[in-house]
């Protein structure tokens, strides 16, 4: 263990950037998932076909043809938020797909009436969708967000690829330095994916129990 003990700050500061693009990437997932799923469930048919066709095109394209496309694309039209903003604007866009189907079914899932009421008493769409139908949605579907934040946390592994110096950038690193030490290695940055989804496990965990939905 001590090939660990000797690059413990590299291990560290791979783990904070996998952390750094987890939280900056599902944040902009949340936002955009949540804004393409009230576009799936609008009355208005031509927001939900640019809802159904961002889902499609979004979900049926490879997170490294996304990532390829914001890092090298991108800059040549002149938009550059530099080599994270990029990688976090791809893997952000490719999760928020999956964020807003799992949302959809969460709006789904709220009784009818529950609209209907709203608008009864003059609430227009919007502030139906804020006020009274996202927050039961939200908490029908924690299961299904946090299993897309643990995808989202292996798919960052993608990012070593282009030189961000992530967990699976130092890993590489280390392997080529202590060949001989590549199982302690790879069981090591093993566990730290493993606290990071047990991190995110135990906030669904009680996220679900504080938002229990009576029956």
């Amino acid at each position: 263990m001590t090939v660990f003990f000797d690059n413990f700050d590299l291990f560290l500061r791979g783990f904070a950037e996998t952390a750094k693009l987890l939280v900056a990437a599902g944040a902009l997932a949340m936002v955009l998932g949540t804004l393409i799923a009230v576009t799936r469930v609008s009355p208005v048919k031509a927001l939900r076909i640019v809802g159904t066709t961002y889902v499609s095109l979004v979900r049926n394209t490879p997170l490294l043809m996304l990532i390829l496309l914001t890092y090298y694309g991108m800059p040549r039209l002149g938009i550059d938020f530099g080599f994270f903003g990029n990688i976090t604007l791809a893997m952000g866009v490719y999760t928020s797909a999956f964020i807003a189907e799992a949302l959809r079914s969460g709006v789904n899932g709220v009784p009818l009436g529950q609209a209907e009421a709203a608008r009864a008493i003059g609430m227009p769409f919007g502030l139906t969708m804020t006020q009274v139908v996202l927050p039961q949605a939200f908490r029908l579907v924690v299961p299904p967000l946090v299993s897309q934040l643990i995808a989202l946390t292996k798919n960052t592994s993608l990012a070593a690829t282009f030189g961000i110096a992530e967990a699976t950038f130092r890993l590489n690193g280390m392997l080529r330095d202590y060949a001989s030490e590549r199982w302690v290695i790879f069981a090591g940055y093993a566990a730290g994916y493993i606290v990071i989804v047990a991190v995110l496990s135990s906030i669904a965990i009680y996220l679900e129990r504080r938002w229990k939905v009576s029956r």
